[in-house]
């Protein structure tokens, strides 16, 4: 029998045999070459994703100052306005009053280092350890090696490149600045214009849940976002003052230091209060206990008092997840992940909140 007389299946079975393994091979590798592709393009976009995230994020924590000028007849866009002026004014006064203060003290500490090892045998604790483990010519001998280490010229043209990687840094991190403040602008105008896209692009039996969900968004990640900043200015002043008035010769540089810091969740006072004890105790020996003492006293004000008035509109968010948000952050993204990580997580939470559980509840029968 030919090939001609043979029935239509017989013919067409081994070729779709063959033809669907092919077609199913190809579709996988290109899907895949599809996905490495996209995933290169959002590695090498990551600076520029960054930006626009933390501009979203600033542009949410500016709405309701916006929202509170309407209120009190001001138009949005004047109001947008003189928001968005004060705050260029406060960051360019921040920066022009730390970063000059910042650079001097740090070039002070690399000028002053020998002659401060050189002291730390004259401080009464190095004296004590000393004395309780027995191991003075071990010390004095690390002491020496560091001291020479610092005072040699190569070393101290390495600090010098560092500090033009650091000076180049800077720039890049002034640029950016000023690209951030760009599309804040341009974000804070728009938001609700990109809320109303949000709720456009969802199904219209759900988009007044929808545009509730992202009401609730804007206004709990801005008043996150807002209270950790007025918070960590408040720790940054007190921080400063307080070292200032025991006589901690880089204390403006630490409170500089505590401004970002302490914007980290749940443990970032904790870490300023060592990084701070410890520079204190090295620089003025034991007056620093009463450093020590005192901002401990604040961080128990600020955790129980000033905490819970400035963050009544925040999204609640559980230890835990706290935590973990920071963790994933950190590992992403850097100081930065950790920094936004208790709003993204919020956001989740309220996501799941108004748009899951709901869904869940109503299922009262089991599925067939």
């Amino acid at each position: 029998m030919s090939e001609e007389n043979l029935p239509g299946d017989v013919i067409r079975t081994p070729r779709r045999a063959i033809a669907g393994p092919l077609r199913l091979g190809f579709t996988v590798t290109v899907g895949g070459l599809i996905a490495l592709a996209l995933g290169g393009a959002l590695a090498s976009l990551s600076s520029v994703l960054v930006t626009v995230g933390v501009a979203l994020f600033v542009a949410m924590a500016l709405e309701p100052l916006v929202q509170k000028l309407q209120k009190r007849g001001v138009g949005r866009g004047l109001g947008i306005v003189i928001v968005f002026v004060v705050f260029a004014l406060l960051i360019v006064g921040l920066l022009a009053i730390v970063v000059p203060v910042a650079f001097s003290q740090i070039g002070e500490l690399i000028v002053q280092a020998p002659a401060f090892i050189r002291s730390l045998e004259q401080q009464a604790w190095y004296e004590r350890i000393v004395d309780a483990t027995g191991q003075a010519d071990l010390y004095s001998e690390l002491l020496a090696q560091l001291q020479r280490w610092i005072s040699d010229p190569a070393n101290l043209a390495a600090l010098g490149g560092g500090a033009l990687a650091i000076g180049s840094s800077f720039v890049e991190a002034l640029s950016g600045g000023l690209l951030t403040l760009v599309l804040t602008l341009y974000f804070l105008a728009s938001l609700e214009q990109v809320k109303g896209a949000v709720v456009r692009l969802s199904p219209a039996y759900v988009r007044p849940r929808v545009s509730r969900v992202t009401d609730q968004l804007t206004t709990a990640v801005g008043g996150y976002v807002s209270g950790m900043a007025v918070l960590a200015f408040c720790n940054a002043v007190v921080c400063f003052l307080m070292l200032s008035a025991i006589g901690v010769p880089f204390a403006a540089l630490l409170g500089a230091l505590a401004l970002v810091v302490t914007m980290i969740p749940m443990i970032g006072s904790v870490m300023q209060w060592i990084i701070a004890s410890i520079v204190a105790l090295f620089t003025v020996g034991w007056i620093a206990l009463v450093f020590v003492i005192v901002y401990f006293a604040y961080m128990q004000v600020e955790a129980y008092l000033m905490t819970p008035r400035i963050m009544t509109k925040a999204v609640s968010v559980p230890g835990a997840l706290v935590l973990i948000g920071a963790l994933v952050g950190g590992a992403l993204l850097g100081l930065l992940g950790v920094l936004i990580a208790v709003p993204i997580t919020a956001s989740i939470l309220m996501v799941i909140n108004e748009m899951v559980v709901p869904v869940q509840d109503a299922k009262t029968t089991a599925e067939l």
